[in-house]
Order: structure tokens, then C-alpha cells, then sequence
């Protein structure tokens, strides 16, 4: 098995699990993250670069939930997901649960120190149930 691949076939959102500072989430829509590194081309004499020379890195992304495991959460961590300090467990091909952190898992990336930076509800007409965006900052991204 290639480890990329479920049965010859690519992840689907159904194979994703999330745990959030410890909390199995099941009402999460959609996770994003990214790690980035700050480069430049260092020029010298001549018009073209002599070498491409690399900052910081950085990494973040976002989470998004739905009202009542917004809720469910802040309840879990004290009451305020913007000074809470989180890990973020994101799994591809296997379920989990708190105790069996990726046990079983094909690929999991955990994220380490995601610090939430903002959120904000709202709702229109004839919305079924509230979608909230939390983007966030954190330190490294480990991939077990």
C-alpha cells in the first residue's frame, strides 16, 4: 500500500477526522493549513538573482464549525477559543478518538500550538444552521 490511497482510491471528506485540544470533533465543514516559508532572490552583480535565500517559516490555516461544536469546544477549554493554546489532530483514512491518536491512521498531520485569532457569527434567512470560520496561527506541523 502506498499510504496515499485508501484501496487504490484518494481520501473523501467522509475519511477525514479532527480532534481539537483533545475533543473528538464531528461537526467541523471544512479544515484548511498551510506551512510557508519566507524567500527572495538575492541579486548581485548582473540582472539575474545568485541565490534564493529563505526566511521564516510560518504556519496557518483555519477551522470551520458548525454553532454547536463551536460551543461544545469553548465549553472544553475553558470558555474562550481565542486565548485557548490548542493542538489539532487531523487524520486522512481512519476514525479516532481521543485515547488512540492516529493508531491506526494512514496519514495524520498534527498541528501543533494553533492559537485562534478570531471568529464571527451570524446567520441569514433560511440558513438550516451556522457555519463559523476560525482561522488560526501555530508553531509546526508534524506528519506521522
Amino acid at each position: 500500500m502506498n499510504g496515499y490511497q485508501i484501496n487504490g482510491r484518494e481520501y473523501e471528506w467522509a475519511d477525514i477526522s479532527l480532534i481539537v485540544g483533545g475533543v473528538p470533533i464531528i461537526g467541523f465543514r471544512a479544515v484548511s493549513y498551510k506551512r510557508a516559508r519566507e524567500k527572495e532572490a538575492m541579486f548581485a552583480k548582473g540582472r539575474k538573482a545568485h541565490s534564493i535565500q529563505s526566511g521564516n517559516e510560518t504556519v496557518e490555516g483555519s477551522l470551520t464549525f458548525t454553532q454547536s461544536q463551536l460551543e461544545a469546544l469553548e465549553a472544553a477549554t475553558g470558555g474562550n477559543l481565542l486565548t485557548a493554546k490548542v493542538d489539532v489532530v487531523v487524520s486522512y483514512g481512519a476514525e479516532l478518538n481521543a485515547e488512540s491518536v492516529a493508531s491506526s491512521a494512514i496519514s495524520t498531520d498534527i498541528i501543533i500550538g494553533v492559537d485562534f485569532t478570531e471568529y464571527e457569527k451570524g446567520m441569514q434567512q433560511n440558513d438550516k444552521f451556522m457555519e463559523i470560520e476560525l482561522p488560526f496561527l501555530a508553531l509546526d506541523i508534524k506528519n506521522k
